[in-house]
């Protein structure tokens, strides 16, 4: 479960963030979670739990994560494509010389906090 690993480094860098910018508190952070990454949601929620605690800045602090969906693109057509529907063919062409576009992410994307 190396979601445990990615949220202690979450859990240090919204600490060092709200060194920097003075905060005493950290009231939510967004993630955003490609769905095709190799992060697990259901393990991150988890680490959380055990660990926003231990932090003061995170001790009330609300988890929220935003799937973002995986889109690839066909280098023959240049048309996207929901890379879970297609997989590796294009469903426009049939082709398969097809990209990844997103979908594999993993962000700190917003943190509300004072």
């Amino acid at each position: 479960m190396h979601e445990f690993g990615i949220v202690v480094h979450v859990v240090d860098t919204l600490e060092k963030l709200a060194t920097e910018n003075d905060l005493t508190e950290i009231a939510s952070v967004t993630l955003e979670i490609g769905e095709v990454s190799s992060v697990l949601p259901d393990y991150i929620v988890d680490a959380w739990k055990y660990l926003h605690k231990k932090s003061v800045v995170l001790t009330d602090a609300e988890l929220k994560i935003e799937r973002l969906p995986a889109v690839s693109i066909c280098l023959d057509c240049k048309k996207t494509y929901p890379t879970l529907e297609g997989k590796k063919q294009c469903p426009h062409c049939g082709g398969f010389m097809t990209e990844l576009v997103s979908g594999d992410e993993f962000n700190i994307k917003e943190i509300e906090g004072c």
